[in-house]
């Protein structure tokens, strides 16, 4: 397994066109966030909007609907339903289903900051199996699904008509696959197979030398260092590979694997922009907005 090359990267870069306009790259649908964990749903959605995606919807939970929006002038704001812990509650996802008819969105990126309450996770479960999009499935998503019964997450994602990429850092992998931290650290490259050919989508295992695997390519990230070990960053890498992948979706622009091309290239520039971002700030004082700031010049890279 070997890193991608920067032309093959390059490649999966959407070119611009005089006449193109925002519907041309996608329409991101970010679902994040809960009292308390309102700054995961903000650095998702910045991610998303820094990835070139055309529109960018963040959907929180009612009570922190303004602080975001203020964050985030760029991306449009959906509320929903709340319980009295300020995390969603199930019937959030009509609200959701009837956002899709109106707005047509392209990638649906979920997880980051949700909470595990059992509202929430009720919540979790219903979107995946009723919004009829790709998913980049992050965070207390991924916990959701680790949680459940091994055949039934297993059969949820399996069931899915649209694609998924997951991006789990090492504790997450080791819930989702049922084993121990220490036996996926062992091997990286087996743990990120075995999900993807569980759950039926492309793996991301986060970390030094991210792996990046769909069950038919797979790939080395040879990008990003300790710097990055701070909350936040993986949030804005969920937002990030959202983004680019509703580009390559809505464009047209594209052919073969595209989430795992998605994935690839996202891991790149996240870790590009937190190495240029740990030069400028150490690894001690960067932090995970320090990595947004510094993907225009990861991009410049390329």
């Amino acid at each position: 397994m070997k890193a991608l090359t920067k032309s093959e990267l390059k490649a999966c870069l959407v070119p611009r066109r005089a006449d193109d306009h925002k519907g041309s790259f996608g329409h991101v649908l970010v679902v994040a966030g809960s009292r308390g964990m309102a700054g995961a749903s903000i650095l998702a959605a910045r991610g998303a909007l820094r990835s070139g995606a055309g529109l960018v919807t963040l959907a929180v939970p009612t009570s922190i609907q303004v602080t975001v929006a203020g964050h985030v002038p760029e991306a449009m704001t959906v509320a929903l339903p709340e319980n009295s812990s300020g995390t969603v509650r199930p019937e959030a996802v009509e609200r959701l289903q009837q956002a899709q008819k109106d707005k047509d969105y392209n990638v649906l990126a979920i997880g980051p900051g949700l909470s595990l309450h059992s509202d929430t996770a009720r919540f979790v479960l219903l979107a995946l199996s009723h919004l009829p999009l790709p998913a980049v499935i992050d965070a207390d998503a991924l916990n959701v699904l680790a949680l459940q019964e091994v055949t039934g997450s297993r059969q949820l994602l399996r069931s899915r008509a649209q694609g998924c990429v997951f991006t789990p850092h090492p504790g997450e992998m080791a819930r989702c696959l049922r084993v121990t931290t220490e036996e996926v650290m062992k091997d990286r490259e087996a743990a990120a197979e075995k999900l993807c050919a569980e759950w039926n989508g492309v793996a991301v295992l986060k970390g030094h030398a991210t792996v990046i695997a769909s069950g038919e390519r797979r790939a080395l990230n040879a990008t990003g260092g300790p710097g990055l070990a701070k909350g936040g960053t993986g949030d804005v890498l969920c937002g990030l590979i959202a983004g680019l992948w509703a580009q390559l979706l809505a464009s047209g622009r594209a052919s073969g694997d595209l989430a795992f091309k998605a994935a690839a290239l996202g891991a790149w520039l996240h870790g590009t922009a937190g190495d240029l971002a740990q030069k400028a700030k150490t690894p001690w004082a960067m932090t995970a907005s320090d990595v947004v700031e510094h993907l225009p010049a990861a991009f410049a890279k390329l």
